[in-house]
């Protein structure tokens, strides 16, 4: 019985998220408390999966040989599906208010709630046949969340993440062929799979189709230069760009190129190779990037868009190190990254909101009508550039003591991105909270009339995302001794 406890928290949201147009709710207050329970249950449900699931993996179905969609929790698993339960409840509080004017929110709620179930089982994976299908589901259940509202801007969006989304599978797909071809297993082995005969005189091929895999796996985590529909997606509602740039997408990304890495091909497979080298190559260039792009972005929500291309292959290097201390050091900046860009979309997104204004040139004065909201922007902006004790800077200082403890060229020149990518994040962090504290000598603060911070239901998630963050800065040592448990079974 404990077994179902994996699948629960799977199946549960997709349930319920489809079902939920079916029903005729009376007020939008009825339908909002229905979604927070089923968010706030499944979350439930995933911390009982995680304490409370036996070992071994729970098979579903068996589609042919060795294609089976099985589930497992492992420590990796423990740590994504940890924080998604923790994010999605604070998450769907916060649309409520967000999406109350943008109309259709029984169809926006039911893919938003289906996509946690969906993500849950790209976490509970135990092998590369469930995160491939989950992966593609992720991509689906998504698609009308970026398109929301129609627009003729949230179309071409929605067109060009599908595409990309596509071209990426397929790049994946040639991975998950040779791993189900040369692998002993298709289950996620610490160390990897390939170690049959069959392997044998076909590295190269293998290593390249590694590198394949990781580009296909990377369009969702934003790698340079697949990584066009990240921006493009910022026109969607903010309760969506935040999962999509801080969570559920852009971190599936991340951990489906840890599993293929650590789990299917195997560090002792890769490392010291060209692979690698090509691998970390892609990730410098994207840290480089990334922070460029977003100080030239006058868009408030694209230049938050452009910092999260960066800092998804912040991880990406981190995981490219194949050593214990770099898979620490990415699952560090993993999590303390989505705490904190969360925080920084839902303030971007409270802006939008109450005072419609989408561009950096327009912030002057509003941190004195919107405290609460330029507290919590002040504080995540601190945290992204490293400023210490907070958890920017410890992921940032795990990154760079693990690229100088892996010794070759590469993570040296990663190093360096890194110190640059945080003075450019200064930069195009710095300037918004600038602006809005202090505007120029002349600034006419009676054209905020009526400004003001939004209502309890957007303001609760941003104390609770500064708690957090201060949370996460005393607690690193016990953050990082579960990290590197994980990591030293690699």
């Amino acid at each position: 019985m404990n077994k179902f406890l994996i699948l629960l928290p799977i199946v549960y949201p997709l349930i319920a998220g489809a079902i939920l147009p079916l029903f005729e709710f009376k007020t939008r207050r009825s339908r909002n408390i229905y979604v927070e329970i089923v968010t706030i249950l499944n979350s439930v449900f995933v911390w009982l999966a995680l304490f409370r699931s036996p070992e071994g993996m729970f098979r579903v179905l068996n589609l042919a040989g060795d294609l089976e969609i099985t589930f497992h929790v492992d420590g990796l698993g423990m740590v994504f599906a940890g924080l998604v339960s923790i994010l999605w409840p604070l998450a769907t509080l916060y649309a409520f208010e967000y999406m109350e004017h943008l109309g259709k929110e029984n169809t926006f709620f039911a893919f938003y709630t289906m996509t946690y179930g969906v993500t849950i089982g790209i976490a509970f994976a135990a092998n590369l046949m469930t995160l491939y299908m989950f992966y593609e589901m992720l991509t689906l259940v998504t698609l009308p969340l970026v398109m929301a509202g129609m627009s003729r801007e949230a179309v071409m969006a929605g067109r060009k993440y599908i595409l990309y989304s596509m071209g990426g599978a397929a790049f994946a797909f040639i991975g998950f062929i040779f791993i189900y071809t040369f692998g002993s297993t298709m289950n996620f082995v610490p160390g990897g799979v390939l170690v049959t005969a069959g392997a044998v005189g076909r590295e190269r091929i293998l290593r390249a189709v590694y590198v394949l895999a990781v580009l296909g796996f990377g369009v969702k985590a934003a790698i340079f230069p697949f990584h066009g529909w990240l921006p493009s997606a910022s026109i969607a509602p903010t309760p969506v760009t935040a999962l999509l740039h801080a969570v559920a997408v852009v971190k599936a990304g991340a951990f489906a190129i840890i599993r293929i890495t650590y789990y299917s091909f195997g560090t002792d497979f890769l490392k010291g190779t060209p692979a690698q080298y090509i691998v970390m190559g892609f990730a410098v260039t994207t840290i480089l990037y990334g922070s460029i792009r977003a100080v030239k972005e006058p868009h408030f929500k694209r230049r938050l868009a452009y910092s999260t291309v960066s800092n998804l292959s912040y991880i990406v290097f981190g995981a490219s190190l194949m050593t214990p201390l770099g898979l620490t050091a990415a699952l560090s900046h993993m999590i303390y990254h989505a705490v904190i860009k969360i925080a920084l979309f839902f303030c971007a997104g409270a802006v939008l909101c109450k005072t419609h204004r989408e561009y950096v040139r327009e912030l002057d004065g509003l941190g004195r009508k919107m405290p609460v909201t330029f507290a919590t922007f002040t504080l995540g902006s601190l945290a992204l550039i490293g400023i210490p004790p907070l958890p920017g800077f410890i992921s940032k200082w795990n990154l760079c003591t693990a690229a100088v403890a892996e010794g070759s060229r590469m993570g040296y020149i990663g190093m360096c991105a890194l110190l640059i990518s945080a003075l450019l994040t200064a930069v195009y962090m710095l300037t918004i909270v600038i602006k809005a504290y202090f505007p120029v000598d002349d600034f006419d603060y009676n054209s905020l009339h009526g400004i003001k911070d939004p209502t309890w239901q957007m303001c609760l998630p941003f104390a609770v995302f500064m708690l957090m963050m201060l949370i996460l800065s005393f607690t690193a040592p016990q953050l990082m001794g579960l990290f590197d448990g994980i990591a030293q079974f690699m």
